[in-house]
């Protein structure tokens, strides 16, 4: 797996974000029984930075708290079977890797969320982190039960790597 990750913020988050990063996004690999090695690139920015993003590209004039950029289509959720098809679209011609897309995260949202939330940030990091790879899977939450098949993958996969609200 290769995990790029890039911080264009001062902040110190006080845990090791990249760890936390690559843990939360292997568990959730796992729990979709992903068959191939991936590549996945992690932005975090602040939310000026976000705001640009969202703006841009879902013409939202504000900041979010995540933006994923998913590189696969699937034909339904984590359906891994047929991305053989989609040739070098969806895998490096180097490493044979998957490539699974972006996730862009504003810190300040973290802050701001696991205050409003009154969990820690790893906490409000880690969700994130678990959601947007949902979606890097294929899974949206439009609909009310796709948000409800979504809300139970995140804290199952939470659950499972012992963060939870009450954890530090």
């Amino acid at each position: 797996m290769t995990f790029y990750a890039d911080n264009e913020t001062n902040h110190q988050m006080g845990f090791s974000w990249e760890e936390l990063y690559e843990t939360v996004a292997l568990a959730v690999l796992d729990s979709e029984k992903c068959p191939y090695e991936c590549q996945v690139n992690l932005v975090l920015t602040d939310n000026n930075g976000i705001h640009e993003i969202n703006k841009e590209t879902r013409n939202i004039d504000r900041p979010t708290d995540v933006l994923s950029f998913p590189n696969v289509s699937y034909e339904k959720e984590a359906d891994f079977e047929t991305l053989e098809e989609c040739g070098f679209d969806c895998f490096d011609p180097d490493s044979g890797e998957l490539i699974l897309g972006d996730i862009i995260i504003s810190v300040d949202k973290v802050v701001e969320q696991a205050a409003e939330y009154g969990h820690s940030q790893r906490r409000e990091f880690a969700f994130l982190i678990a959601h947007s790879m949902l979606h890097l899977c294929g899974y949206d939450h439009m609909t009310e039960e796709e948000e409800k098949i979504m809300i139970s993958k995140q804290e199952a996969i939470l659950n499972l790597l012992g963060i939870t609200r009450d954890s530090v």
